[in-house]
C-alpha cells in the first residue's frame, strides 16, 4: 500500500526526518510517499502559518491519492487543516497529534506533551481537549526553541528536551511523554533510553495507525461532515 506523509511546511529536510522515522516502522510492502508543501511557510508556528499551509497541503493530498495513496499522515503536531483534509481525501487522514495522544492514553494513565515554542502550548492544549484527553494530559510544556532549531542546533535542542522530560516526570507525574513536533522524531529513541520513560513520536504513531486502518479497508465517511467539497462554478 501507499501512504502519503505530507509535511505542511516547506522545509524539505524536515520531510526527510519524518520519512526516515516512518521507514523504520512500516511493514514490508508499504510505500511512503513523502511530500513537502512547497508553497507553505518554512515552519508552522501559530495559526497564521497553519492557514497559509493548508491550501497547498490539500493539493498534495489530491495528487497523492491520484497516484494511489490509500491513507494520509499530516506531519505537523498542530494537525493543521485536518477537517479540510478529510473532506478532500477518500482514505483515512491521521494527524500526528491525534495519533500520539491516542497512543499516550493507551500506554499511560497520565502524560505530558513537550513542544517547541510557548505560542504552541495553547494550540496543543485545545487539541488535547478536543481529542478527549484533557484529564490524562498533565501539562503541555515548551522548551522555548523555534522549530528550525531542532535541525540547526540539534544537540542543544536535544539537551533541552531531555531536561524537560525529566522535569515532566518529576513535577507532572508524567508516565509517558509525547513529543509535540514532527521535527523531534529522530530524538525519540535516545530520549527514551536516557530518561527511562516511554516517549511517543507522533509520526510513528500516525503512520502505523494509517497503515492499520488502510489495511482494514477503512475509508473516510462521505455521508455528511466530511463529504467532498461542493464544486462551485
Amino acid at each position: 500500500m501507499k501512504i502519503l506523509l505530507v509535511n505542511p511546511n516547506s522545509t524539505a529536510s524536515m520531510t526527510e526526518t519524518a520519512r526516515l522515522a516512518a521507514l523504520r516502522v512500516v511493514a514490508p510492502g508499504t510505500e511512503i510517499l513523502a511530500r513537502t508543501v512547497s508553497t507553505a511557510p518554512v515552519s508552522i508556528e501559530g495559526h497564521a502559518d497553519e492557514a497559509r499551509a493548508v491550501p497547498g497541503m490539500l493539493d498534495v493530498i489530491r495528487e497523492a491519492e491520484a497516484e494511489g495513496a490509500v491513507a494520509t499522515v499530516l506531519a505537523c503536531f498542530d494537525d493543521p487543516g485536518l477537517g479540510a483534509a478529510r473532506e478532500v481525501a477518500a482514505g483515512p487522514v491521521i494527524g500526528i497529534a491525534q495519533a500520539a495522544i491516542q497512543v499516550a492514553v493507551t500506554l499511560s494513565a497520565r502524560f505530558s506533551v513537550i513542544t517547541t515554542l510557548p505560542r504552541s502550548v495553547p494550540i496543543i492544549e485545545d487539541l488535547v481537549d478536543h481529542y478527549g484527553a484533557g484529564r490524562q494530559c498533565r501539562k503541555v510544556r515548551s522548551v522555548d526553541l523555534p522549530v528550525l532549531d531542532l535541525e540547526e542546533h540539534p544537540e542543544r535542542a536535544y539537551a533541552k528536551l531531555r531536561d524537560e522530560v525529566l522535569v515532566a516526570a518529576r513535577e507532572d507525574g508524567a508516565e509517558a511523554i509525547v513529543l509535540g513536533c514532527a521535527g523531534m522524531a529522530e530524538m525519540c529513541g535516545r530520549l527514551e533510553a536516557e530518561t527511562g520513560l516511554p516517549v511517543i513520536d507522533g509520526v510513528v504513531a500516525a503512520v502505523k495507525l494509517a497503515e492499520a486502518m488502510a489495511g482494514a479497508g477503512y475509508r473516510t465517511s462521505k455521508v455528511s461532515s466530511y463529504a467532498y467539497p461542493r464544486v462551485k462554478g
